[in-house]
Protein backbone atom coordinates (compact mmCIF):
# COMPACT_ATOMS: atom_id res chain seq x y z
CA UNK A 1 0.00 0.00 0.00
CA UNK A 2 1.60 3.28 -1.06
CA UNK A 3 0.55 6.59 -2.45
CA UNK A 4 1.23 9.33 -4.93
CA UNK A 5 4.92 10.23 -5.13
CA UNK A 6 6.03 13.83 -4.97
CA UNK A 7 9.56 14.35 -6.30
CA UNK A 8 12.28 15.99 -4.27
CA UNK A 9 14.32 18.83 -5.68
CA UNK A 10 18.05 18.96 -6.45
CA UNK A 11 18.39 15.42 -7.78
CA UNK A 12 21.83 16.34 -9.18
CA UNK A 13 23.43 16.50 -5.75
CA UNK A 14 26.06 13.77 -5.35
CA UNK A 15 25.68 13.13 -1.64
CA UNK A 16 23.35 13.59 1.33
CA UNK A 17 24.75 13.94 4.83
CA UNK A 18 21.57 12.70 6.51
CA UNK A 19 18.53 10.98 5.07
CA UNK A 20 15.65 11.12 7.58
CA UNK A 21 12.79 8.68 7.03
CA UNK A 22 9.40 8.91 8.71
CA UNK A 23 8.08 10.81 11.68
CA UNK A 24 6.46 14.03 10.47
CA UNK A 25 3.27 15.48 11.94
CA UNK A 26 1.64 18.38 13.73
CA UNK A 27 1.58 19.05 17.48
CA UNK A 28 -1.33 20.81 19.14
CA UNK A 29 0.22 22.38 22.23
CA UNK A 30 -1.90 23.08 25.31
CA UNK A 31 -0.16 24.95 28.13
CA UNK A 32 -1.22 24.04 31.66
CA UNK A 33 -0.09 25.09 35.12
CA UNK A 34 1.07 21.65 36.19
CA UNK A 35 1.11 17.97 35.29
CA UNK A 36 -0.86 15.85 35.82
CA UNK A 37 -3.84 18.06 35.05
CA UNK A 38 -6.49 18.06 37.82
CA UNK A 39 -9.68 16.21 36.90
CA UNK A 40 -12.33 18.75 35.93
CA UNK A 41 -15.03 19.29 33.31
CA UNK A 42 -13.26 22.39 32.03
CA UNK A 43 -9.89 24.04 32.56
CA UNK A 44 -8.99 27.47 31.21
CA UNK A 45 -5.68 27.60 29.31
CA UNK A 46 -3.64 30.17 27.36
CA UNK A 47 -4.04 30.25 23.56
CA UNK A 48 -3.66 26.78 22.05
CA UNK A 49 -1.00 26.61 19.34
CA UNK A 50 -0.03 24.23 16.57
CA UNK A 51 3.53 23.34 15.58
CA UNK A 52 4.47 21.13 12.64
CA UNK A 53 7.45 18.92 13.30
CA UNK A 54 7.30 15.63 15.25
CA UNK A 55 10.43 13.57 15.73
CA UNK A 56 11.43 13.06 12.09
CA UNK A 57 10.58 16.58 11.07
CA UNK A 58 12.47 18.00 14.04
CA UNK A 59 15.57 15.93 13.28
CA UNK A 60 15.48 16.99 9.63
CA UNK A 61 15.07 20.66 10.57
CA UNK A 62 17.72 20.50 13.28
CA UNK A 63 20.31 18.82 11.07
CA UNK A 64 19.63 21.30 8.28
CA UNK A 65 20.04 24.22 10.71
CA UNK A 66 23.47 22.79 11.55
CA UNK A 67 24.44 23.07 7.89
CA UNK A 68 24.10 19.39 7.02
CA UNK A 69 22.76 18.37 3.63
CA UNK A 70 19.44 16.74 4.53
CA UNK A 71 16.63 15.01 2.74
CA UNK A 72 13.43 13.86 4.44
CA UNK A 73 11.12 11.10 3.18
CA UNK A 74 7.71 10.38 4.65
CA UNK A 75 4.00 9.85 4.22
CA UNK A 76 1.69 12.78 4.95
CA UNK A 77 -1.96 13.46 4.27
CA UNK A 78 -3.43 15.61 1.53
CA UNK A 79 -4.87 17.79 4.27
CA UNK A 80 -4.35 21.02 6.20
CA UNK A 81 -1.86 19.50 8.70
CA UNK A 82 0.10 18.08 5.75
CA UNK A 83 0.31 21.56 4.27
CA UNK A 84 1.61 22.86 7.61
CA UNK A 85 4.32 20.19 7.57
CA UNK A 86 5.36 21.03 4.00
CA UNK A 87 5.47 24.76 4.69
CA UNK A 88 7.53 24.38 7.88
CA UNK A 89 10.07 22.09 6.20
CA UNK A 90 10.36 24.45 3.23
CA UNK A 91 10.86 27.38 5.60
CA UNK A 92 13.67 25.43 7.29
CA UNK A 93 15.36 24.60 3.99
CA UNK A 94 14.67 20.86 4.23
CA UNK A 95 14.42 18.94 0.96
CA UNK A 96 11.21 16.95 1.52
CA UNK A 97 9.93 14.16 -0.72
CA UNK A 98 6.64 12.63 0.33
CA UNK A 99 3.97 10.12 -0.48
CA UNK A 100 0.32 10.87 0.20
CA UNK A 101 -1.18 8.76 2.96
CA UNK A 102 -4.94 8.16 2.73
CA UNK A 103 -5.07 8.06 6.54
CA UNK A 104 -3.98 11.68 6.79
CA UNK A 105 -1.16 13.45 8.58
CA UNK A 106 -0.07 12.28 12.03
CA UNK A 107 -1.13 14.42 14.97
CA UNK A 108 -0.35 14.80 18.66
CA UNK A 109 -1.83 16.81 21.51
CA UNK A 110 0.88 17.89 23.95
CA UNK A 111 0.18 19.19 27.42
CA UNK A 112 3.10 21.40 28.50
CA UNK A 113 3.41 22.69 32.06
CA UNK A 114 5.05 25.85 33.38
CA UNK A 115 8.39 24.03 33.82
CA UNK A 116 8.40 22.95 30.17
CA UNK A 117 7.57 19.30 30.92
CA UNK A 118 5.37 17.48 28.43
CA UNK A 119 2.68 14.83 28.24
CA UNK A 120 1.84 13.77 24.69
CA UNK A 121 -1.24 12.08 23.22
CA UNK A 122 -0.05 10.66 19.90
CA UNK A 123 -2.26 9.78 16.90
CA UNK A 124 -0.06 7.66 14.61
CA UNK A 125 -2.68 7.36 11.83
CA UNK A 126 -0.65 5.04 9.57
CA UNK A 127 -2.31 1.82 8.44
CA UNK A 128 -0.53 -1.36 9.54
CA UNK A 129 0.00 -2.41 5.91
CA UNK A 130 1.49 0.94 4.84
CA UNK A 131 4.75 0.41 2.93
CA UNK A 132 7.19 2.83 1.30
CA UNK A 133 7.92 1.66 -2.27
CA UNK A 134 11.54 0.70 -2.95
CA UNK A 135 11.65 2.69 -6.18
CA UNK A 136 10.77 5.76 -4.14
CA UNK A 137 13.37 5.49 -1.38
CA UNK A 138 16.29 3.60 -2.95
CA UNK A 139 17.62 6.48 -5.11
CA UNK A 140 17.87 8.63 -1.97
CA UNK A 141 19.27 5.83 0.17
CA UNK A 142 22.08 5.18 -2.30
CA UNK A 143 23.31 8.76 -1.92
CA UNK A 144 23.18 9.02 1.88
CA UNK A 145 26.12 9.10 4.27
CA UNK A 146 23.79 8.36 7.18
CA UNK A 147 20.14 7.34 7.61
CA UNK A 148 17.98 8.23 10.60
CA UNK A 149 14.87 6.06 10.87
CA UNK A 150 11.90 7.15 12.94
CA UNK A 151 10.05 4.24 14.54
CA UNK A 152 7.20 4.25 12.05
CA UNK A 153 6.09 0.69 11.26
CA UNK A 154 6.75 1.10 7.53
CA UNK A 155 10.35 2.18 8.24
CA UNK A 156 11.34 -1.23 9.63
CA UNK A 157 10.97 -2.70 6.14
CA UNK A 158 13.87 -0.55 4.88
CA UNK A 159 16.50 -2.23 7.07
CA UNK A 160 17.40 -4.95 4.56
CA UNK A 161 18.23 -2.41 1.85
CA UNK A 162 20.08 -0.19 4.33
CA UNK A 163 22.19 -3.17 5.43
CA UNK A 164 22.87 -4.25 1.85
CA UNK A 165 24.11 -0.79 0.94
CA UNK A 166 26.18 -0.54 4.11
CA UNK A 167 24.78 2.85 5.14
CA UNK A 168 25.07 3.63 8.88
CA UNK A 169 21.66 4.05 10.51
CA UNK A 170 20.40 5.58 13.74
CA UNK A 171 17.02 5.51 15.44
CA UNK A 172 15.31 6.98 18.49
CA UNK A 173 13.28 4.52 20.58
CA UNK A 174 11.94 7.32 22.79
CA UNK A 175 10.45 5.87 25.99
CA UNK A 176 11.00 2.18 25.17
CA UNK A 177 10.84 -0.03 28.24
CA UNK A 178 13.30 -2.56 26.80
CA UNK A 179 10.56 -5.16 26.48
CA UNK A 180 7.92 -4.06 23.97
CA UNK A 181 8.40 -6.09 20.79
CA UNK A 182 7.45 -3.19 18.49
CA UNK A 183 10.76 -1.42 19.14
CA UNK A 184 13.11 -4.40 19.16
CA UNK A 185 13.89 -4.53 15.46
CA UNK A 186 14.79 -0.84 15.48
CA UNK A 187 16.92 -1.38 18.60
CA UNK A 188 18.83 -4.35 17.21
CA UNK A 189 19.31 -3.29 13.59
CA UNK A 190 20.62 0.27 14.07
CA UNK A 191 24.23 1.42 14.48
CA UNK A 192 23.38 4.25 16.87
CA UNK A 193 20.41 3.89 19.21
CA UNK A 194 18.89 6.73 21.21
CA UNK A 195 16.26 6.20 23.90
CA UNK A 196 14.87 7.92 26.96
CA UNK A 197 16.25 6.72 30.29
CA UNK A 198 12.78 7.15 31.80
CA UNK A 199 11.28 4.34 29.75
CA UNK A 200 13.26 1.52 31.35
CA UNK A 201 13.84 3.27 34.66
CA UNK A 202 16.36 1.48 36.88
CA UNK A 203 16.86 -1.14 34.16
CA UNK A 204 18.26 1.33 31.63
CA UNK A 205 21.88 0.19 31.96
CA UNK A 206 20.95 -3.46 31.35
CA UNK A 207 18.78 -2.45 28.38
CA UNK A 208 21.70 -0.52 26.88
CA UNK A 209 24.00 -3.51 27.37
CA UNK A 210 21.46 -5.83 25.76
CA UNK A 211 21.20 -3.60 22.68
CA UNK A 212 24.98 -3.70 22.26
CA UNK A 213 25.21 -7.43 22.96
CA UNK A 214 22.32 -8.60 20.79
CA UNK A 215 22.29 -6.03 17.99
CA UNK A 216 24.56 -4.26 15.53
CA UNK A 217 24.83 -0.99 17.45
CA UNK A 218 28.25 0.44 18.24
CA UNK A 219 26.75 3.24 20.38
CA UNK A 220 23.70 3.51 22.65
CA UNK A 221 22.64 6.81 24.21
CA UNK A 222 20.05 7.22 26.96
CA UNK A 223 18.82 10.77 27.48
CA UNK A 224 17.57 11.91 30.86
CA UNK A 225 16.49 15.53 30.31
CA UNK A 226 17.89 17.78 33.03
CA UNK A 227 19.71 14.72 34.36
CA UNK A 228 21.99 14.69 31.32
CA UNK A 229 22.59 11.57 29.25
CA UNK A 230 24.42 8.26 29.37
CA UNK A 231 26.59 6.83 26.63
CA UNK A 232 27.68 3.24 26.14
CA UNK A 233 29.83 2.00 23.28
CA UNK A 234 30.85 -1.46 22.18
CA UNK A 235 34.47 -0.80 23.13
CA UNK A 236 33.78 1.33 26.19
CA UNK A 237 32.94 -1.17 28.93
CA UNK A 238 29.73 -2.28 30.60
CA UNK A 239 28.95 0.89 32.54
CA UNK A 240 27.13 3.81 30.88
CA UNK A 241 29.24 6.95 30.85
CA UNK A 242 27.36 9.95 32.27
CA UNK A 243 27.39 13.19 30.31
CA UNK A 244 26.10 16.21 32.29
CA UNK A 245 23.23 18.32 31.02
CA UNK A 246 23.98 21.83 29.79
CA UNK A 247 22.24 24.89 31.19
CA UNK A 248 19.99 26.48 28.55
CA UNK A 249 21.25 29.85 27.29
CA UNK A 250 17.86 31.45 28.09
CA UNK A 251 14.79 30.60 30.20
CA UNK A 252 13.14 27.27 29.43
CA UNK A 253 9.99 27.73 27.35
CA UNK A 254 9.20 24.27 26.01
CA UNK A 255 10.94 20.88 26.16
CA UNK A 256 9.15 19.67 23.02
CA UNK A 257 11.81 18.66 20.53
CA UNK A 258 14.73 18.77 22.97
CA UNK A 259 15.44 15.07 22.51
CA UNK A 260 15.32 15.47 18.72
CA UNK A 261 17.74 18.39 18.95
CA UNK A 262 20.07 16.21 21.04
CA UNK A 263 20.03 13.64 18.23
CA UNK A 264 20.96 16.37 15.73
CA UNK A 265 23.91 17.57 17.79
CA UNK A 266 25.12 14.01 18.29
CA UNK A 267 24.88 13.14 14.58
CA UNK A 268 26.61 16.40 13.66
CA UNK A 269 29.57 15.34 15.79
CA UNK A 270 29.54 11.75 14.56
CA UNK A 271 29.56 12.78 10.92
CA UNK A 272 32.56 14.98 11.71
CA UNK A 273 34.38 11.97 13.18
CA UNK A 274 34.17 13.06 16.82
CA UNK A 275 34.26 10.45 19.63
CA UNK A 276 30.98 9.41 21.22
CA UNK A 277 31.54 11.42 24.41
CA UNK A 278 32.07 14.62 22.42
CA UNK A 279 29.00 13.84 20.30
CA UNK A 280 26.95 13.49 23.49
CA UNK A 281 28.18 16.87 24.72
CA UNK A 282 27.24 18.45 21.41
CA UNK A 283 23.84 16.80 21.73
CA UNK A 284 23.44 18.22 25.23
CA UNK A 285 24.19 21.74 23.97
CA UNK A 286 21.71 21.41 21.10
CA UNK A 287 19.03 19.94 23.36
CA UNK A 288 19.38 22.74 25.91
CA UNK A 289 19.16 25.36 23.17
CA UNK A 290 15.94 23.80 21.86
CA UNK A 291 14.23 24.35 25.22
CA UNK A 292 14.43 28.13 24.84
CA UNK A 293 11.75 28.43 22.14
CA UNK A 294 8.29 27.14 21.34
CA UNK A 295 7.89 24.10 19.13
CA UNK A 296 10.83 23.69 16.76
CA UNK A 297 11.62 27.39 16.67
CA UNK A 298 14.91 27.30 18.64
CA UNK A 299 17.16 25.47 16.21
CA UNK A 300 20.84 25.75 17.02
CA UNK A 301 23.27 26.97 14.35
CA UNK A 302 26.81 25.66 13.74
CA UNK A 303 28.44 28.79 15.19
CA UNK A 304 26.37 28.49 18.37
CA UNK A 305 27.34 24.84 18.72
CA UNK A 306 30.99 25.74 18.11
CA UNK A 307 30.82 28.40 20.80
CA UNK A 308 30.26 25.67 23.37
CA UNK A 309 33.90 24.61 22.72
CA UNK A 310 33.18 20.89 23.00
Amino acid sequence: MGGEAVSAQHEDRPELDVLVIGGSGVDTVVRVDSLPVPLADSVGVPPITEWPGHTGGNVALGCRSLGLDVRFLDFIGDDAPGLQVRERLAEGGVDFAHLVSPAGTRRAVNLVDSAGRRMSFYDARDAVDLRMPRDFYLPHLRRARHVHLSIMNFARFLYDDIAELGVPVSTDLHDWDGVDDYHKEFALRSDVVFLSAAGAGERIASVMREILREGRADTVVATAGAGGSYVMTREGGRTPRPVPAVAPPAPVVDSNGAGDAYVCGFLYGRLAGRPAADCARLGAVAGAHACTGRGSSALIRPEELAAAQV
